[in-house]
């Protein structure tokens, strides 16, 4: 169900340059940080920083991460994108994504251990600057069993950058990522 990152060489400078991207994550204030709007779905904080939004950038956000914005900018077909935290605790209940016209890009920042993701039936978890791609429409979960808080940079890019998004549902306005 995973796809490995190297069938993107355009994911080069983000797995290259993770530590950048961390250093941009860490000087962020988490008061700047929202709650992912599906509520229903996960128990505990699971709190998002957007910087963009269907190909669209977060002004405010992106300027407070500029090298990981103008990594993004790269992606061919970039969607959404940004940082997702979870705190100690948290689980993520088994769900799917929106539309098969993207795939979702995890890359490892904060890593602790007892974290992981489960796509359709394979389990993987993360290390820092690791990076895997799925087809989040694809049953999975995701849970954070540490101590501490785990934090990737989420990202979904078109399979096709050329095509026009046809699957994304009518009201976005609580869609974050």
């Amino acid at each position: 169900m995973f796809i490995e990152s190297s069938v993107y060489p355009f994911l080069n400078p983000l797995k290259e340059n993770w530590s950048i991207v961390l250093a941009e994550l860490q000087a962020l204030s988490q008061t700047y940080f929202v709650e992912w709007p599906e509520r229903d779905i996960y128990k505990g904080n699971w709190r998002v920083f957007a910087l963009f939004r269907l190909g669209v950038p977060f002004e405010d956000n992106v300027k407070s991460c500029p090298e990981t914005a103008r990594m993004l900018q790269e992606v061919p077909g970039l969607v959404n994108a940004g940082f997702s935290s979870l705190d100690s605790g948290v689980y993520i209940g088994p769900h799917t994504g929106y539309t098969r016209q993207v795939l979702r890009c995890h890359l490892g920042l904060i890593v602790p251990e007892q974290c992981g993701i489960r796509v359709g039936q394979e389990v993987r978890s993360w290390s820092p600057g690791s990076c895997f791609v799925f087809d989040d429409t694809q049953e999975h979960e995701a849970w954070n069993q540490s101590k501490s808080k785990r934090v990737v940079l989420l990202f979904d890019f078109k399979r096709d950058p050329g095509a026009e998004l046809t699957e994304f549902p009518d009201d976005l306005d609580d869609y974050k990522l």
